[in-house]
């Protein structure tokens, strides 16, 4: 799943290229992810667990693919340790093994893409 994932990314980043929001990405990829049959849920809410209750604390998953892979965009000069930590710790709340931290802002899309597995 993730190679096909990664091969939209890579038609969205080849078609817009890099210095656009994040938001314009998300709802381009949303677009091809739709054209390829990939399944998908976007800003899909992300509840905390705490002692057995669960707290909806406003975070949200930018792209939730097939129920088993979550996609953090970006769109920064530079992916920072924070940036994965967040992504990890998303796939630790939403019970994911794997995920894909993608920053569209790069020249080429393969220097901006990063796979985690849990």
């Amino acid at each position: 799943m993730s190679n096909r994932v990664i091969g939209c990314a890579i038609e969205v980043h080849r078609t817009l290229g890099p210095g656009l929001l994040e938001s314009t990405y998300e709802q381009c990829l949303a677009h091809e992810l739709k054209l390829n049959g990939i399944a998908f849920k976007l800003q899909w809410p992300l509840p905390v667990e705490y002692k057995g209750i669960r707290l909806d604390c406003g975070y949200r998953v930018d792209i939730l693919v097939e129920d088993i892979l979550i996609l953090e965009l970006k769109c920064v000069e530079q992916i920072k340790d924070i940036h994965e930590a967040q992504l990890l710790t998303y796939m630790k709340l939403a019970g994911t093994g794997t995920g894909l931290l993608i920053n569209f802002n790069v020249r080429r899309l393969r220097d901006g893409i990063k796979r985690f597995v849990l």
